[in-house]
């Protein structure tokens, strides 16, 4: 994409009002005006859903199409990315998507203490080398993040094409107590997988397919 193309994306989602693009020091400070305050947003007491590295969100979108009684987030920091999932929730006048142009490792900061009803990870990267586990979306530290902001027993699912990400996830879980409450290693060769699992694809996840690469599929609680 050409440096003007994404200048001009990126100016587009300063005009949409279902864009937050909070400040670093902003968020850091303490001074973010969301957090705690996310049902304002939305004008509604409906759950709030959030889809970390969210991409162009179609994930997001899909979703929110298929659970209109609650809200949902896209997290992503690629703002030329998640201006296509805001053109669409635009185009297409979506009244319960929001995307949030940020880092996910302050999510503890953005969002209050039992603030959030589910998260969705959907094919992150799985970071395989050892050095790179700190940034797993699934490691510890993450997971310590998401239960601090999520409701008592509120529920994780990640997707992902990586079998390696899927087994370290359920061994973490295994060391920690989590619950897990539906684990598939293959969503679309094994029956019994959710509605919203093998219904809604993204653009990196029919490519994977296509490659024959099997795709997995965790739901899980933290202790």
């Amino acid at each position: 994409m050409g440096s003007k193309n994404k200048l001009k994306r990126f100016k587009q989602n300063e005009s949409f009002s279902h864009v937050i693009q909070p400040v670093r020091d902003e968020i850091v400070k303490g001074q973010f005006a969301l957090k705690g305050n996310w049902k304002t947003f939305f004008n509604n007491d409906n759950p709030i859903v959030l889809e970390l590295g969210c991409g162009k969100g179609e994930y997001t979108i899909g979703l929110a199409k298929l659970q209109t009684s609650s809200n949902f987030i896209g997290i992503d920091i690629k703002g030329a990315r998640l201006w296509r999932g805001a053109k669409t929730v635009e185009e297409e006048n979506i009244k319960n998507v929001a995307f949030l142009r940020t880092q996910i490792e302050l999510i503890d900061l953005i969002f209050d203490e039992n603030e959030i009803d589910e998260i969705w990870i959907t094919f992150p990267d799985p970071q395989i080398k050892y050095k790179r586990t700190k940034h797993r979306l699934t490691n510890r530290a993450f997971l310590d993040k998401y239960k601090f902001i999520l409701k008592k027993n509120g529920i994780i699912h990640l997707k992902t094409d990586s079998e390696f990400m899927h087994g370290y996830t359920l061994g973490l879980l295994h060391g920690l107590g989590g619950e897990i409450l539906y684990a598939n290693h293959d969503i679309y060769r094994n029956e019994g997988s959710p509605k919203e699992v093998i219904d809604i694809q993204t653009f990196y996840e029919k490519q994977y397919l296509e490659k024959g690469k099997p795709i997995t599929y965790l739901k899980f609680t933290v202790k």
